[in-house]
């Protein structure tokens, strides 16, 4: 990036917030995903107006823009993958209010995502999605990436909590949607369209978010089958019996095995899977729904039911599934996370195709995820710098997403489509990511906001992991 341009950057962000030496670069060049894309500048906006002033210049140099939080991505979704400025938004100024008569939070796309539910909880309410990485990632990059966790089967996703946003859009304008009321039909939707959109329509600079109150008794419990068909089957059963659990998650056996050696918890490793369900409201339906899914659970050949008689002891479970993400780590230095989403119905299907495609490629291939939804996390644990297994592990990835598509599902429920998924994003929509490109083009002429991402370049056919080697 010539002087010139730096000196204007020089006169909006501070000398102190702006980073161009190599070594600086390098730790805005990676995610939780793949490939290192060094960005020219990095910069940490500490406001609105001083994001409207960037975006500005970098329409006049026609200069690449990329939003940046805590990089928790596993798709992709902030690298620099042409070069250009990094916006680090981790930085920018982290406000938090809960208006408790209103039930609503509003934030700053800076704060960590679990402040929002500590928080929350303090006033007797409740933010329901909680991804994994909540303790880590920012509000800001869950919401363009729709990032929900496991209690969307119950509460639903992200979109259904975001009410109001500000932002700054791809030609500079500081601009709101949506508002303070849960009831808004004005006009288009924009606040929803913004939400998921990975960051290619804007930068967030505020957001409002519903709350809901929290639940006032939660029970949990665990159960192991003999066979992948029959937890899928114990899902489905539940689920048409009439209870809606708050969340519904399924281990493999691949993780019951990876998560007892690396912190031993107790989970049956004679399982072929685990589900872990939790139920919440009021004690009376509460104590009546885990009887039911404990019966429901039961009656499978082979199975064992058992319910968390203590808060300690449904801690404990819950400790186990969160243990699955560090415990396959262990198993090598390379973990490729993915997240398919199928009918519920399909669950059992789309397991067997998973271990059908571990046996193919001989690859360790580990199936965990939030089976309620049919939303499954299938991760290859391999090692980037054998390039053989990696072409394999390219292959397979490929594969996943057919098998999701072929039955009836998506290419991401939770995850964003990044530049991981974008190859395949042809295939799943058709003729109607023509009129996404379309409302891209509308919103960004100059095409600076997160370029690279979502929509395939072209040429681009398949999911590529060795880009870099």
């Amino acid at each position: 990036m010539n002087e010139q341009i730096l000196n204007e950057l020089r006169g909006i962000v501070e000398e102190s917030r702006i980073f161009t030496k190599k070594k600086d670069l390098y730790s805005f060049s990676f995610d939780a995903s793949f490939g290192e894309y060094l960005p020219e500048v990095v910069l940490q906006p500490q406001s609105k107006e001083e994001i409207s002033k960037i975006i500005m210049i970098a329409n006049t140099y026609q200069i690449p823009v990329y939003p940046r939080g805590s990089a928790t991505s596993l798709s992709g979704g902030p690298l620099p993958t042409m070069g250009g400025m990094v916006l680090d938004m981790s930085q920018y100024p982290k406000t938090l209010v809960i208006d408790k008569e209103n039930m609503l939070a509003i934030a700053t796309p800076s704060v960590i995502t679990s402040s929002i539910h500590e928080n929350a909880e303090k006033e007797g309410l409740f933010y329901p999605p909680d991804p994994s990485s909540s303790h880590v990632s920012t509000i800001g990059g869950n919401i363009l990436e729709n990032s929900s966790g496991p209690k969307g089967l119950k509460y639903g996703t992200t979109k259904e909590y975001v009410i109001g946003l500000e932002m700054v859009t791809p030609t500079g304008e500081i601009v709101r949607t949506g508002g303070k009321t849960v009831k808004n039909v004005t006009g288009f939707d924009l606040t929803r369209l913004i939400v998921g959109s990975e960051g290619l329509l804007g930068v967030i600079t505020e957001v409002t978010l519903r709350l809901i109150p929290k639940p006032a008794h939660k029970m949990t419990l665990l159960a192991s089958f003999q066979s992948v068909v029959d937890s899928g089957r114990a899902i489905t059963n539940i689920l048409s019996s009439g209870v809606l659990p708050a969340a519904m998650e399924l281990m493999d056996k691949y993780c019951i095995e990876a998560v007892e050696h690396y912190q031993p918890s107790g989970l049956p490793l004679d399982a072929e899977a685990i589900v872990i369900i939790e139920v919440d409201g009021h004690m009376a339906s509460v104590n009546e729904e885990i009887d039911k899914c404990s019966r429901i659970c039961s009656a499978f050949p082979g199975s064992k039911v058992k319910v968390a008689k203590t808060e300690e002891d449904r801690m404990k479970i819950w400790k186990a599934r969160k243990m699955v993400s560090p415990a396959i780590t262990q198993l090598g230095p390379t973990k490729i996370s993915e997240d398919a989403t199928v009918p519920r119905s399909k669950i059992p299907d789309m397991i067997e195709k998973l271990h059908s495609i571990r046996n193919k490629y001989q690859l360790n291939l580990v199936v965990f995820g939030h089976a309620g939804d049919g939303n499954l996390h299938p991760n290859i644990i391999t090692d980037k710098r054998n390039i053989e297994e990696m072409k394999k592990a390219e292959l397979a990835v490929g594969e996943i997403f057919q098998a999701a598509i072929d039955l009836g599902g998506t290419l991401s429920g939770e995850h964003g489509i990044g530049i991981l998924k974008a190859p395949y994003m042809r295939g799943e929509l058709g003729v109607t990511l023509d009129l996404m490109k379309k409302i891209k083009e509308a919103w960004d002429p100059n095409n600076i906001m997160n370029p690279g991402k979502m929509f395939p370049q072209k040429g681009q056919t398949k999911v590529v992991l060795t880009q870099n080697e």
